[in-house]
């Protein structure tokens, strides 16, 4: 990290970053006490990996030497002793995390502040869209363990982003469910020189390409931008990430095709989309985190 920048702070969830999933299968919002007695049964049985540890892990080898690029801290619903085990299980894994926050049922995101978290993961869809609406970078990563071959240390952290919604605002998918494709692509190219205001996930890449520029650690950092875009809609998505200062390694316009082949092939560590179904097909390939924001997700909300 370059002297003088903010370490980049990543909060996630003990059901994300751990397969709690048989443990939270026990679990009764109107009394879990069930649940705590079956963790305070495993304090010493480390649990295993859960969908965001590959990405974890490699986000906290970034920090090399004396360098402290990456922040890591566990934000959790459980209660203290059930964090026993949380501790006990990074220890097992060797993850380095000292800091962390154990609600005991109490809503996490109002923490999100004070640790100066740039986002937040976790498998609890309800606080994660707390934490969006307080104005803090989160998304919902699938509770699934992570699959075998995505556990594998390859020295290269992947990370894939949706454009419109999720790096970018969602003022051209509004466009685009507004109206029809034809009007959408008129509209993108009479602004393709204007760029489009940020997403939630602008300022996380921002801070990737800050680590992948003055890290120096052995670890390389690789971003990509998936997206249903095609030409000439292309132009104001690059044109975008020009004005902001930032680039991805790879830009996949797929033209509305199913993104989960390519991000199979692309391998990321977590892929950020806010449609849900795009996360549901995604996330039988790789780690997949959806971000709950824009006018794709006003419907969802209105039924809660």
């Amino acid at each position: 990290m370059i002297p003088g920048e903010k370490v980049m702070t990543v909060a996630v969830s003990a059901r994300a970053l751990f397969d709690f999933e048989e443990e939270n299968r026990a679990f009764l919002e109107e009394d879990p006490a069930g649940y705590r007695a079956l963790q305070g049964k495993r304090l010493d049985l480390p649990a295993r990996p859960g969908a965001a540890f590959s990405l974890v892990r490699k986000l906290l080898a970034l920090n090399c030497g004396d360098a402290h690029n990456v922040e890591v801290a566990i934000l959790s619903r459980n209660d203290p002793v059930t964090g026993l085990r949380v501790f006990a299980s990074a220890r097992h894994h060797g993850l380095p995390i000292g800091r962390a926050i154990f609600t005991g049922g109490a809503a996490p995101h109002r923490y999100l502040g004070a640790l100066g978290a740039d986002l937040f993961l976790s498998a609890n869809a309800v606080d994660v869209r707390a934490a969006m609406a307080a104005g803090f970078a989160s998304a919902r990563v699938w509770p699934e363990p992570s699959p075998e071959g995505h556990l594998r240390d390859d020295g290269e952290l992947r990370i894939a982003f949706d454009g419109d919604s999720v790096l970018f605002s969602d003022e051209a998918e509004r466009v685009f469910r507004l109206m029809q494709l034809e009007r959408f692509i008129d509209h993108e190219v009479r602004n393709a020189h204007t760029p489009l205001p940020p997403g939630p996930l602008k300022p996380f890449l921002s801070a990737l390409c800050r680590l992948r520029n003055g890290s120096g650690s052995p670890v390389s950092v690789r971003t990509a931008l998936v997206t249903a875009r095609s030409a000439p809609a292309h132009e104001r998505a690059i044109r975008t990430l020009m004005a902001w200062g930032v680039t991805v390694d790879e830009a996949m316009f797929l033209g509305g095709r199913p993104k989960a082949p390519f991000l199979a092939e692309f391998g990321p560590d977590i892929f950020f989309d806010d449609q849900l179904r795009n996360c549901e097909s995604a996330s039988r390939h790789v780690t997949t985190g959806h971000v709950p924001y824009g006018i794709n997700n006003e419907a969802e909300v209105a039924l809660q």
